[in-house]
């Protein structure tokens, strides 16, 4: 079977899935062998043993050693690897026993652990942090669990790991499915299952009430496609809308989603972050590939020993390797997360804090985010505008009885009621049916009986859509129809309330029969309008300022909603965004794709808006360039918080906006978002900073290996010193991801630029070649290191002078001001720089320094060293100030 033109494997999960769907309902139970009372604990701890916790091979947490291996496989380490064989052949094996040195061995082998084992400890400790602020926002499923005393089994939140084969599941409106189950009965059930098949319209299934002989319509085979069977639900994909009881036939491996995880895996999109690191990381592999070749072929040339050429060259490469970027990302990464924890802010995906900052257009909703959150009841009114007690009653059965949808309007009305009447209003009510919450129909209706055993269908939604569908009208308990006039008189006394920041609800209702127990949309027509009921969601007082911040700091916010004009309009005005022109729904369908993009960027009010129209505007406005964040909790968000680059949902969101949003708030505010902006901002800084002092420093380094390649007569520096060089001033970067940035680069978003890491390298670059040019004449003409026999004091100087430029460079480059005067780095930065410097300047005095071919450096040289690095600060410095004002930026 092919799901999205991907072979699935077959598992044991799949062949039980095709026996579930061709069987009846109590089939299936008796495969899975389990009942509607559910597992007991023992049971469950049974199956766990055999089936395993229910999770996907791509969302386990890699083992410890797996890290290890990794951050010992890297280019440093592997030619670390190369010349300690070597070593070791020529200063052991062929030196013989009486004059093996294993001065060099030891030396290379201690740089390899302590390379690998700094770059596991920082790079497992990031992903351990990381993993533990995701556990805080979980998502679960409600299960039946029986007890073995035979007491009455109970409804449980379980995490989604924790079900087995056999388990009973309760799905509503919102809920993950969070296995491949078998339908027992549902009612109204949609389903998306886009992220199995692509297809973007949720798909129906049939209503199911009765178990006894059930078989779902399926025909006497299975299907075909598993996908196409009507009583089968799948991981991965999504209630929209309905309820539903299942019986769990296959666990985490087991799914179908499970066996396609890792070629889901890899044909996800890249984030914006992803994408940015690899066009990077290019301009340095292709500048590697063409610069490596020639030192090799010059130094084999001029030197005439071509092994030592090949590991020179080798070692350049390593030198123009940036193999500390993996751990430069993630432990800055991991520093952001922990620090926007700090803020109540959880980050899912670590990648996602530097698309945060990279944002410049914040889409969200209104309700709890420029609003307060806390919905209750304003008004319950007739269509005259007069209070009408039976609205209220009304309204209360219908939020009462339905089991589809959780939302705040239903619980304000529940709340209002049981504050005005003590007894329990549902109480000479027995519920029929319900016809749950859809977001295209924007209405849901409950059919109940009282003791005279009438059915009574009440209908509560949209305004529009309610009026829709009815024929009459129910004043001062007079029923009339609704002609023009009254039609025209209920649409104004909605507008009137809407402009007032007032939300309304229509509530009607029709009087039926009790000839059956089943009822459907198509039922929803010739009803009696009552009334309507009015909430109110006060906006934030913390709301103005936020928004303001946001704006000042260059992110665009545009609100998308399914709330009227008038409202949400009202509520904009009053946190001081203005609406501007309020482009509804209905509006947009006709547009193409190029008129909607660009209604979109000029656009700040989108009403009334169906989930796949916010996706799809989302969708539009990264076409165009931005990077779009999406803020949402519902249902009806959950499609454009995976369009968007960085989807933000809240810790009380329904979990299908939970699973796909990138950034949860603990607190519904747009204050903490702002401070998380600031925070991606900082970490990009830092990561970039990286990227332009190893892009400078590599190229200014080639050109002078090239230089002194050309017209010295021995190595300008041994492999093992070069590694050493590279080894010391990868460690003085460490502490990067601690470093302050300036106020003026967290001002705006920030984005990748390849071109501009080019550039950089370029322009800034042959700066340090000119001071190591300058140095090796001062060795050769001053010093007398001018012959093979004098090449390690040669080797000293420019080892040293090499190592200070490259260290002192971290401070002139991560700053567009002036360094120590007007921006002054972290303490961490200023510690472990200087100390690396110090380190450096003492290695050719040590025993270290002897064993890898460097020698003590006379007093008079280092007078020319604080020289050189002098004249090389105050021309670095007049580059900058060159460079800024060419392209406007620095970092």
């Amino acid at each position: 079977m092919a799901i999205m033109g991907k072979q699935i494997q077959t598992t044991p999960g799949t062949g039980k899935l095709y026996e579930a769907a061709h069987g009846s309902a109590t089939d299936a139970l008796k495969l899975m062998d389990s009942t509607l009372e559910g597992l007991t604990e023992a049971e469950v701890e049974q199956r766990r043993e055999v089936y395993g916790t229910n999770e996907v091979a791509h969302e386990r947490v890699p083992s410890w050693w797996v890290y290890l291996g990794r951050a010992f496989a890297n280019p440093f380490i592997g030619v670390l690897l190369a010349l300690g064989i070597i070593s070791w052949f020529t200063d052991v094996v062929f030196a013989g026993p009486e004059g093996a040195d294993w001065a060099q061995i030891i030396i290379l082998l201690a740089m390899i652990l302590a390379s690998g084992i700094l770059q596991f400890w920082q790079e497992y400790r990031s992903q351990r942090a990381a993993e533990e602020l995701k556990a805080m926002v979980q998502v679960t499923a409600t299960v039946t669990r029986s007890t073995a005393s035979g007491a009455e089994p109970q409804k449980y939140e379980v995490p989604l790991a924790d079900l087995v084969p056999g388990d009973i599941i309760h799905l509503s409106a919102g809920d993950m499915i969070p296995a491949d189950v078998r339908l027992l009965n549902c009612k109204d059930l949609f389903v998306s299952q886009s992220a199995l098949t692509g297809e973007s319209l949720p798909v129906g299934k049939p209503d199911v009430t009765a178990l006894n002989g059930y078989r779902d319509g399926i025909p006497s085979e299975a299907p075909d496609n598993l996908l196409d069977a009507g009583n089968l639900c799948f991981l991965g994909t999504d209630v929209m809308s309905g309820t539903a009881t299942a019986v769990v036939v296959a666990t985490g491996a087991d799914t179908i989603f499970g066996s396609l995880a890792s070629r889901v895996t890899e044909g996800q999109d890249l984030s914006s972050f992803d994408r940015g690191i690899r066009s990077v990381s290019w301009v340095l592999i292709k500048f590697m590939a063409v610069m490596v070749p020639i030192v090799f072929v010059i130094n084999g040339i001029t030197k005439g020993h071509w092994g030592d050429a090949f590991l020179f060259s080798l070692a350049v490469a390593v030198g123009l390797t940036p193999e500390m970027l993996p751990m430069v990302v993630s432990v800055n990464l991991a520093k952001g997360a922990l620090q926007m924890a700090k803020e109540k802010v959880i980050v899912k995906r670590l990648s996602s804090i530097q698309d945060l900052g990279a944002m410049d257009i914040l889409c969200t909703d209104k309700t709890g985010t420029l609003t307060e959150d806390r919905v209750t009841v304003r008004e319950h009114l007739d269509i005259n505008g007069e209070d009408d007690q039976r609205v209220l009653e009304l309204a209360y059965l219908n939020s009462s009885f339905q089991t589809g949808l959780n939302n705040l309007m239903d619980e304000a009305i529940i709340r209002h009621m049981e504050a005005e009447h003590e007894s329990d209003g549902t109480a000479k009510y027995w519920k029929v049916d319900e016809i749950p919450f859809g977001f295209i129909r924007r209405r849901m209706s409950v059919v109940v009986t009282n003791e005279v055993e009438e059915h009574l269908f009440i209908c509560k939604g949209a305004v529009e859509e309610v009026v829709a569908l009815c024929t009459h009208v129910e004043v001062d308990g007079h029923v009339r129809p609704i002609d023009a006039d009254i039609r025209v008189k209920i649409l104004d006394q909605a507008r009137k309330n809407n402009n007032d920041g007032i939300r309304i609800l229509a509530v009607a209702y029709k009087g039926l029969p009790p000839e059956r127990m089943q009822y459907g949309i198509e039922d929803e027509k010739e009803l009696t309008l009552v009334g309507f009921i009015g909430f109110l969601d006060p906006p934030k007082a913390s709301a103005a300022p936020a928004l303001a911040a946001l704006i000042e700091h260059g992110v665009d916010v545009k609100v998308l909603t399914g709330d009227t004009e008038a409202v949400v309009a009202k509520v904009c005005r009053e946190v001081g965004l203005d609406p501007g022109n309020v482009v509804e729904g209905h509006m947009i369908d006709d547009l193409s794709e190029e008129e909607l993009a660009e209604l979109a960027e000029v656009t700040t009010v989108f009403a009334k808006v169906a989930p796949l129209q916010k996706a799809r505007i989302v969708r539009l406005l990264k076409e165009k360039g931005h990077t779009v964040g999406f803020l949402g909790d519902g249902i009806n968000d959950a499609a454009a918080l995976r369009e968007a680059d960085v989807g933000i949902s809240v810790d009380t969101a329904v979990d299908i906006a939970k699973e796909s949003a990138d950034i949860i708030l603990l607190e519904k505010s747009l204050l903490v978002l702002e401070q998380g902006v600031m925070e991606g901002r900082k970490v990009f800084g830092n990561i970039i900073k990286y990227f332009k002092m190893t892009a400078s420093s590599n190229f200014g380094n080639v050109f002078s290996v090239l230089v002194a390649s050309a017209f010295i007569p021995f190595l300008p520096m041994l492999p093992i010193q070069l590694l050493t060089q590279n080894l010391l001033y990868d460690f003085s970067q460490l502490s990067l991801p601690w470093d302050n940035m300036d106020p003026e680069f967290l001002a705006g978003p920030r984005k990748w630029d390849s071109e501009s890491i080019a550039k950089f390298m370029v322009y800034i670059g042959p700066i340090s070649s000119i001071f190591d040019i300058v140095t090796f004449l001062v060795m050769w003409y001053v010093f007398g290191a001018n012959s093979a026999q004098h090449q390690s004091l040669f080797q000293s100087g420019w080892f040293v002078l090499g190592l200070l430029s490259q260290t002192l460079i971290v401070h002139l480059i991560r700053t567009e001001k002036v360094p120590f005067v007007q921006s002054r780095a972290s303490t961490p930065v200023l510690l472990l720089t200087g100390a690396i410097m110090a380190l450096g300047a003492l290695v050719p005095f040590t025993g270290f320094g002897a064993g890898i071919g460097l020698e003590s450096l006379p007093a008079s040289y280092f007078p020319w060293l604080i020289g050189i690095l002098f004249a090389y600060s105050l021309t670095t410095q007049w580059a900058k100030n060159l460079y800024i004002r060419r392209f406007g930026t620095w970092l």
